[in-house]
């Protein structure tokens, strides 16, 4: 007997202010998002790459993705939207995962938190390291916006999307974060 055949999920890559961004999206909402890698074919193949719940294939956006879509460049121009009532599928997440992303969505563009004060509101209050895990498994950076979070000190630690740190710190002065992208007196 062969295996069942996965559910089929999209995926279509887009130009930003930033660069080419992918997204894909089931049924249900939104499965993986990808950040400019060096070139839009190596955006596109991240995006593509075997995902646990569903087979991806490139697809034009549905409407409802499309309105996504149009969210993402504007608040990556500038125009910030927090892109919390964007529907994401969230069967691909352990109940750890979920309690942290549940968390770190409602934090506003402009806003930071750090891991310690995330695992404090998830009822692990010594689980900052683990947060910190879990925000680097995070398959949908910017709508989940692990870049708003940071160590206690405010100090950027670490962040696996492509770019790294450069691409954190301009998610934040996008943001008009305080303290990111602010010219100093001196």
């Amino acid at each position: 007997m062969s295996a069942p055949a996965r559910p089929l999920a999209s995926a279509a890559l887009f130009d930003t202010a930033i660069g080419s961004c992918a997204i894909a999206w089931g049924p249900s909402g939104v499965l993986r998002f990808a950040l400019p890698e060096p070139d839009p074919a190596a955006t596109l193949s991240h995006i593509l790459r075997r995902h646990r719940l569903a087979d991806l294939r490139e697809a034009t956006p549905t409407d409802e993705i499309a309105r996504v879509i149009t969210s993402i460049r504007a608040h990556l121009a500038g125009d910030l939207d927090d892109l919390h009532w964007i529907p994401l599928n969230t069967t691909q997440f352990n109940d750890f995962d979920r309690a942290v992303y549940e968390v770190t969505r409602a934090i506003p563009p402009g806003h930071t938190l750090n891991y310690g004060a995330i695992a404090t509101r998830i009822g692990a209050p010594h689980g900052s390291q683990a947060v910190g895990q879990s925000l680097g498994r995070n398959p949908i950076p910017l709508i989940i916006p692990c870049h708003r979070v940071l160590a206690a000190d405010h100090a950027l630690h670490g962040f696996s999307a492509p770019g790294g740190l450069s691409t954190k710190q301009r998610l934040l002065e996008i943001e008009r974060t305080p303290g990111f992208g602010e010219p100093t007196l001196f």
